[in-house]
């Protein structure tokens, strides 16, 4: 059946990111940074996006292993390729902020560690996965690692307080009260890119999803249709 809600959400995504684009290149330079803080807006929704990807691996898998029903782990391989993707675009472009800002395209700083220790997980999530023939074990196992990976999520997010670090604390912060350290027209571009970054994280949720159960229907037709013949074909054989 034909999704009738990914076509306007993908249209409401594509707005979104138009008026943010809008906003990111219409606001003033920084006045330390200059034009380099552009590259924020798209930095930060990018890791703003991983949180919510793996956030949803976490859910569905958690899901998954109380229902057993495979759309679940659909979803949450799904999400965590988006959150991978996401990943590996928020350490790029960290990368070409901090190469002008600190002389350097990496340091072993703690949230930069623990972005890159993300990425390693849920790269590994995947190789699990491609291990294991069977869907229901495949599952059960894949849901354990996503769940323990998760973990990573919330230490990521407070290294920067927790430990010495060159990085600077998030532009939102939430600890000991939600502040702002960001000029109006920056936390204007910023709040309409994350918008766009979480809507654009449910439509390919949805075309994801859709497309594996896809794969999945026709792989166990693929798997019907040949069980069917070699049986049809064993009871032809001389007696």
């Amino acid at each position: 059946m034909r999704d009738r809600l990914a076509r306007p959400l993908g249209l409401i995504t594509l707005l979104c990111f138009a008026v943010g684009l809008y906003f990111a290149f219409s606001s003033p330079p920084d006045v330390n940074q200059g034009n380099l803080i552009r590259i924020l807006y798209v930095h930060v929704p990018s890791a703003w996006f991983s949180y919510v990807a793996y956030t949803g691996t976490f859910v569905y898998s958690l899901i998954y292993l109380l229902s057993r029903k495979r759309k679940y782990d659909r979803l949450a391989a799904a999400s965590t390729e988006i959150g991978v993707l996401m990943t590996v675009l928020t350490l790029y472009t960290g990368s070409l902020w901090g190469r002008p800002t600190w002389g350097v395209y990496w340091v072993w700083d703690p949230r930069l560690t623990t972005t890159a220790l993300a990425l390693l997980i849920y790269l590994g999530y995947f190789v699990v996965r491609g291990l294991i023939d069977d869907p229901g074990r495949r599952g059960r196992v894949a849901a354990v690692i996503a769940i323990i990976g998760t973990l990573d999520i919330p230490v990521n997010y407070m290294s920067v307080y927790w430990w010495r670090s060159i990085h600077q604390t998030p532009t939102f912060q939430l600890i000991g009260g939600v502040r702002v350290s960001a000029a109006a027209p920056m936390v204007e571009a910023l709040l309409v890119m994350l918008l766009a970054y979480t809507l654009l994280y449910f439509y390919l949720l949805r075309l994801r999803g859709r497309l594996a159960e896809l794969v999945e229907t026709r792989e166990e037709r693929e798997l019907e249709s040949e069980l069917q013949g070699d049986l049809k074909g064993g009871m032809r054989e001389p007696q």
